[in-house]
């Protein structure tokens, strides 16, 4: 189950309610369409509270090699119960095909990374970490937020604006490459001769480098 979670960014009770009819293990998918909830010391699933959390999500290859291979080690264990492993049981479950109570994972993940020397990891952050690989491997907002269930993009941006300011950083170093490399595309030869930095230096300095870039931007601006 941590698997699924750190490779979806299910929530604890979405991935505890997931059946195997919800999941495409061709078409690398799965939908969520209900959860697990404790009320009131109830145990009980249903359709998830907001309409954002029904979703598709898609798998990655790995993932889907992981799932067919549980899945076929839940089948043999279900054989030899005498009984049939079906489309609407439970992805996670006890060996009779129960479902597992919430807290019961959190305490039993609890106690793995104690043994671990992990104790400040929580289930939850899985989910989290999930959500951070994704946005610094430069996967949109929106994307990870339609993926997390999330409402809209705020709540995504403001939950990970730890990771944001060092994709702005990325972003920019990215922009001034590709800026580059378009200008020198397009500008005449003559014009890259006269931006060239003729002061000894190997890189241009950071004021002349800024000018100039202006100027290419104004270049482009008339050749275009």
């Amino acid at each position: 189950m941590t698997s699924d979670i750190i490779y979806t960014g299910l929530r604890r009770g979405e991935a505890i309610a997931l059946r195997w009819r919800n999941i495409d293990l061709l078409g690398l998918e799965l939908h969520v369409v209900e959860t697990a909830y404790i009320i009131k010391k109830k145990f009980i699933i249903k359709e998830p509270k907001t309409l954002h959390s029904k979703r598709a999500v898609s798998l990655s290859p790995s993932l889907a090699a992981l799932l067919r291979g549980y899945r076929k080690d839940q089948e043999a264990i279900r054989e030899k119960m005498g009984s049939k492993l079906t489309d609407d049981d439970f992805v996670f479950s006890w060996p009779d095909g129960r479902p597992i109570d919430p807290d019961l994972v959190t305490r039993a993940f609890h106690r793995i990374v104690s043994k671990a020397g992990l104790n400040k990891i929580r289930l939850h952050d899985l989910r989290h970490t999930h959500a951070t690989l994704m946005l610094k491997a430069g996967v949109h907002p929106k994307v990870v937020s339609e993926r997390l269930g999330h409402a809209n993009i705020g709540i995504t941006l403001d939950t990970y604006s730890h990771v944001l300011p060092g994709l702005q950083e990325a972003a920019a170093e990215k922009f001034d490459r590709i800026f580059d490399e378009v200008s020198n595309e397009n500008l005449d030869t003559s014009v890259s001769k006269m931006l060239a930095n003729d002061g000894g230096f190997e890189r241009e300095p950071p004021a002349n480098r800024t000018l100039n870039l202006l100027i290419k931007s104004q270049l482009l601006c008339q050749l275009s």
